[in-house]
């Protein structure tokens, strides 16, 4: 599933999007790629204006795991400036990856 065209906003998300894309990571406590994950979408949001990145820690919610089928951490989804979801990666992401992906987005 890569895009379902569901739209995302700061209720489900716990935080406010941002202005142009959000960058989403579904993390959970002990998940080691987690970690870099969370440095590489923090790094390239603090270069893209109107970027945010918002971490959700899916044990703590299981209802929108389960609703988005995410299946394993770090999963990584990319909003466009309304919320809706236009890219899902699983794994960690190569810093040009998600900067290429938020291309689609901005």
């Amino acid at each position: 599933m890569s895009d379902d065209g569901r739209v995302l906003g700061s209720g489900e998300l716990g935080a406010e999007p941002g202005e142009r894309a959000t960058l989403v990571q579904f993390s959970t406590a002990f998940c080691q790629p987690c970690r870099a994950t969370r440095r590489i979408l923090a790094e390239v949001a603090d270069l893209v204006p109107g970027v945010a990145h918002i971490e959700v820690d899916a044990e703590q919610q299981l209802a929108l795991v389960r609703e988005l089928e995410i299946q394993r951490t770090p999963t990584v989804l990319v909003l466009n400036a309304e919320g809706r979801i236009i890219r899902r990666a699983t794994g960690q992401p190569r810093k040009a990856d998600v900067i290429a992906a938020l291309g689609a987005a901005v």
